[in-house]
């Protein structure tokens, strides 16, 4: 039966990637075959090298430590089961791929069972896989040919060493997946989760039940075996987060470090920003710093409005939450909170956000902030510094920003003066839902018009659509919600003062 334009096409496009990969991968004509002996088991006992001789076209740029790492983990533990929650960009895929072909051809491992959101997705992850057994030279030569004619086909392939590959979408039958008397020892669940899907929980339960029920239950139990995670946190509730509960190892690595630093050189921080500015702050948040922001239940709409002149204020406060709390301290690398720094006054019954600070940089960076917005005042009215100061922050306050603050004031010899809150604060959650939503609801909290472009706004109005009890990220709104208890706080220490120093009421029938 002739084939279609379509199958044509795909058949060049395959012929195309094999020759490329063949391209990339010429062998040295002169080598002995004792020196070819020597060259492997060196490889074979350095995975890094090995990974840069064989796979050249995707060894382009040298690993970042994670990488290293995450490789370590996997070939040092013959039983393993981790969740890679690595940003894009990051190789997720193609780490996971060099690891697991080390595996088949030092014949550590036998049977690959990848898994994806849907079949087709799975034929096209394990492709690269097929690509490089049938087209790489370095493979072949060291390896021996590996294409076994008659069990070679997209989805499921089986090499003339006995090494087994197949392709599963979720929710297909993988009963009787079997090489001869050998079951799965490698379970790579890749791209596993779709957004549609996140959004319906029911979904993602009976996904849930059949990787458990199905899948899972492909493995050997006598048979140690490699299960891999792969994916990014896409929702709040997705199949890499329940993972997350039963593996040995998660590894959470974003775009950029917890000092705003890209995790992997190959990424520059211009390459980043690029990137970034051509997507909304919660695509950012999603796809490259593992930080679904769903819609939030309090703050579905923002105000934004045009701020009076600072000189109408009789005062603004400027309220810094460094947020190094001893719990953030031990959140996995790459999910320390957001440092913040919000100017806010207040008029008539009006409360305005008028420019913030908020992202994830060093204490530096943070110091720098308080001092910029002082300046962004200019002495036009009363500027109240604060600084939270709870007792899980005190280590901080004494021992890091302190001295930081002034080393500051040495260098610019300025000295911002600047309050630390000390007071005892309830659940997070639930003082910026009792202190802020009611004068959102009235249209009286309002975003400074005028910073609309400025992206630690557009952050800060992010993280208060996505308030929710489940929220990671609140670190914005807490200090808006600090910074409007100030304010409060000092309106009524200013009637009061009014009431005790007013002349007393005289009764004119005393006389």
């Amino acid at each position: 039966m002739p084939l279609d334009i379509s199958e044509k096409q795909a058949i060049a496009s395959w012929n195309e990637f094999v020759e490329n990969i063949r391209k990339q991968t010429a062998i040295s004509a002169n080598e002995t075959e004792s020196q070819q002996r020597e060259r492997i088991a060196h490889l074979e006992a350095n995975p890094e090298e090995w990974f840069k001789y064989y796979f050249p076209q995707y060894c382009y740029a040298a690993p970042a430590p994670f990488h290293i790492a995450a490789t370590k983990r996997v070939l040092s533990h013959p039983e393993w089961y981790e969740v890679r929650a690595w940003s894009r960009e990051l190789a997720k895929s193609t780490r996971s791929m060099m690891e697991v072909l080390y595996l088949i051809l030092t014949k550590q491992k036998r049977y690959v069972l990848l898994i994806s959101n849907s079949g087709d997705n799975a034929e096209r992850l394990l492709a690269p896989y097929k690509g490089n057994l049938e087209g790489n030279l370095r493979i072949i030569n060291d390896y021996g040919i590996q294409e076994l004619p008659g069990s070679w086909t997209n989805g499921e392939f089986i090499t003339r060493k006995g090494a087994a590959f197949r392709s599963l979408g979720a929710g297909q039958s993988p009963r009787g997946t079997r090489n001869e008397e050998a079951r799965p020892d490698v379970l790579l669940f890749d791209d596993i989760d779709t957004d549609e899907e996140c959004r319906n929980p029911d979904i993602i339960n009976k996904k849930w039940r059949w990787i458990e029920d199905a899948a899972m239950a492909t493995r050997s139990i006598s048979v140690n075996t490699l299960i891999l995670f792969l994916g990014n946190l896409i929702a709040e509730d997705c199949c890499v987060q329940r993972a997350r509960q039963y593996a040995k190892h998660v590894d959470i690595i974003n775009i950029r470090d917890e000092f705003g630093d890209p995790t992997w050189a190959k990424n520059t921080n211009d390459h980043i920003d690029t990137v970034l500015s051509n997507i909304s702050y919660a695509s950012q948040q999603k796809e490259y710093f593992n930080n679904p922001l769903s819609d939030g239940l309090v703050f579905k709409d923002i105000t934004w409005g045009k701020v009076p002149p600072l000189e109408q204020f009789p005062f603004l406060v400027s309220y810094s939450d460094p947020s190094p709390s001893n719990k953030d301290q031990v959140k996995s690398k790459g999910q320390n909170s957001f440092k913040s720094v919000v100017l806010l006054g207040k008029l008539g019954l009006k409360y305005y956000v008028i420019n913030a600070f908020l992202a994830q940089v060093t204490n530096d960076t943070f110091v720098d902030w308080i001092y910029a917005m002082d300046n962004y005042v200019q002495k036009k009215t009363t500027l109240f510094n604060y600084i939270e100061n709870n007792t899980l922050q005190d280590p901080f306050y004494q021992q890091v920003f302190l001295p930081l603050f002034f080393k500051k004031a040495q260098a610019t010899r300025v000295m911002v003066g600047i309050l630390p809150d000390e007071r005892k604060k309830p659940d997070k959650y639930t003082r910026i839902e009792g202190t802020l939503q009611p004068y959102n609801n009235m249209g009286l909290l309002i975003f400074n018009e005028a910073e609309r472009s400025n992206p630690h706004m557009q952050r800060l109005e992010a993280q208060f659509k996505s308030v929710s009890p489940q929220c990671k990220f609140m670190d914005g709104p807490d200090a808006t919600e600090g910074g409007v208890f100030i304010i409060n706080s000092k309106e009524s220490e200013r009637a009061t003062a009014s009431i005790a120093g007013s002349p007393k009421y005289k009764n004119p029938k005393r006389f």
